[in-house]
């Protein structure tokens, strides 16, 4: 995975969408209830019925959206999986700066202060 320059920073380009294109239509695919029902029920059936990598399904079966977005997940895709995961914007955003939710709060009120 390139950085394009950028350190610790995935560009979503081409490659990425080629590469993600299972795990995005997956994601893409939680606008409808039943669609976020069946994959609670049955997890594995629903990635396997996407053919997600293993990558992408390790990256599911962890929750972690970093490495998600590394097996070419685009964050705005993303976001519907991380809903039926329970998991919030601060959520994402601790686990996408290595933070605890609480000092990723933290952070997020001291820079409303400045």
């Amino acid at each position: 995975m390139a950085d394009h320059g950028i350190p610790g920073t995935t560009i979503f380009d081409g490659v990425m969408a080629r590469k993600g294109y299972a795990l995005n239509k997956m994601c893409y695919s939680f606008n409808d209830p039943g669609n976020r029902a069946a994959f609670l029920k049955d997890e594995d059936a629903y990635c396997a019925k996407y053919h997600l990598t293993a990558e992408q399904r390790e990256a599911v079966r962890h929750k972690n959206v970093l490495e998600m977005i590394a097996a070419g997940g685009n964050v705005y895709y993303l976001a519907k999986l991380a809903g039926i995961f329970g998991l919030n914007v601060q959520d994402l955003g601790a686990q996408q700066t290595g933070m605890t939710v609480e000092a990723f709060k933290a952070k997020l009120q001291e820079a409303g202060r400045n």
